[in-house]
């Protein structure tokens, strides 16, 4: 993580990062990941579809609980290898005070594939 405020960028390369809604629809324990995580497949609606997720949310989050809930999460990043899985989407979070993630979603249940704009 770095500190400090990022660069200033333009809103035109913000609108490049396409972030959605979806919901999480499978989860379960990712013991092959280097560092605690999470193995998530999350439907992001008709358009864009089902989509696997490494996250490391352990601390917070149980797999079953999570199954319905809505989270958001870029999906025009490249897949990238997490051990024997390929992360297709980054599911999004925040930290805490004891640097762990809290995973960020909407405030109200809304159409699965929607663009955070």
């Amino acid at each position: 993580m770095t500190e400090g405020p990022a660069p200033i960028i333009s809103f035109d390369d913000f609108l490049k990062v396409d972030i959605r809604v979806g919901r999480i629809v499978e989860a379960a324990p990712f013991p092959e990941a280097r560092k605690p995580a999470l193995r998530l497949v999350i439907d992001f609606g008709e358009e864009i579809g089902r989509k696997k997720s490494s996250a490391q949310i352990t601390k917070h989050y149980e797999p079953q609980a999570l199954i319905g809930r809505q989270v958001l999460a870029v999906v025009n990043f490249p897949p990238r290898q997490i051990g024997p899985m390929m992360s297709e989407v980054l599911t999004l979070g925040v930290p805490d005070g004891e640097n762990e993630v809290v995973m960020l979603k909407p405030d109200l249940d809304v159409p699965l594939g929607g663009r955070l704009f």
